[in-house]
């Protein structure tokens, strides 16, 4: 790389940063302030605002750190299906137990898949008993204890078997949660390999961190950093993975129909910077589209109509910028039916 495009590369990326910071930091600021007066006001006059300030000294538990910016992901993930035709089917017994039905086609390879979930709770016993079959022929059970040996304390026990080839694998899960502090730690028997996260949050900031140790090569194969801030309906988060893959997303509900979100990734070693767009936006009730663009040019756009209560509608198309005249697109299907 000459120094003309190191200089074009710098300036592209200071103007990118100079635009993120003259939309989203006021509406930062604005709540960074409002939460100082709170805390002004809690010393001099707390009987006054004794129940909002209850919320902002108890802290609602942080996400898991597979959730850090779930709500910009989910702007770019849901309302999609391209290139597949879905049936989603949910029902629940008399006595509680929860059936989900899934099939699906892929209309470019022509294969068809399908799975059977139940779930039943023991609200009493804080037990859970979750058993999936799919058309692979995989089985899976698992089974948790939550909040019984101690409060916000999860036990949970994962399996699968395969009877065709006979493999088993298992991996023991525990998790722990409370006000600023949402913990992880799951053994993967096949490894075996220990998973690891710890969320801590105040005040709308979120640190996280996640790894993974190979016990048999003393060998940290994962190591994951995070970093957030949420704020009603601001929220931005920041990773890096592994030292070398660096993430960011920004998520912002602009009013109480549109939801907008930006995700911005890089790798070292590497010059291609993916960047990404995505609105939702609700047209009534009932109804809702979604639109979503990155730097491949590839242009998403989805169309959610909940037919009656009960049955969803999802139609997305998938359109290719680059070769819009040579097709290549793709189109989606989806129904959801609930009872």
């Amino acid at each position: 790389m000459n120094y003309t495009d190191t200089v074009g590369m710098v300036t592209d990326y200071a103007i990118l940063w100079v635009c993120f910071i003259c939309r989203f930091i006021p509406s930062f600021l604005k709540n960074v302030i409002f939460v100082a007066y709170l805390q002004q006001q809690r010393q001099f006059k707390r009987a006054d605002i004794s129940p909002f300030v209850y919320v902002t000294d108890r802290m609602a538990v942080p996400p898991a750190y597979s959730d850090l910016g779930k709500a910009a992901k989910d702007i770019f993930s849901k309302g999609y299906g391209f290139g597949i035709v879905k049936l989603d089917l949910k029902t629940k017994s008399q006595n509680g137990v929860e059936f989900n039905t899934s099939g699906s086609t892929n209309t470019d390879t022509g294969k068809a898949g399908g799975s059977l979930e139940t779930k039943y709770k023991m609200k009493d016993l804080g037990l859970s008993l979750n058993q999936k079959w799919n058309t692979d022929n995989k089985l899976t059970t698992e089974v948790s204890v939550e909040d019984q040996l101690a409060q916000g304390l999860k036990l949970a026990l994962d399996t699968s078997f395969v009877p065709n080839t006979a493999k088993k694998s298992g991996k023991l899960k525990t998790g722990y949660k409370r006000d600023f502090v949402n913990v992880s730690c799951d053994i993967d028997f096949e490894g075996p390999v220990v998973h690891s996260a710890a969320v801590l949050g105040y005040e709308g900031w979120l640190l996280g961190y996640q790894m993974a140790f190979d016990t048999a090569k003393s060998k940290l194969v994962q190591n994951n950093f995070a970093l957030g801030y949420k704020a009603g309906d601001f929220q931005l988060h920041t990773n890096v993975n592994d030292g070398a893959d660096y993430g960011g997303s920004v998520y912002q509900k602009v009013s109480d129909q549109l939801e907008t979100a930006v995700t911005l990734a890089w790798t070292s070693g590497s010059n291609n910077t993916r960047f990404g767009v995505a609105a939702k936006y609700q047209l009534d009730k009932d109804a809702s589209v979604s639109a979503k663009v990155n730097n491949a040019s590839l242009i998403g756009v989805g169309y959610t109509q909940c037919l009656r209560p009960g049955v969803k509608l999802t139609l997305s198309a998938l359109i290719d910028g680059k070769n819009f005249s040579t097709g290549g697109h793709k189109v989606g299907l989806g129904f959801e039916l609930e009872a």
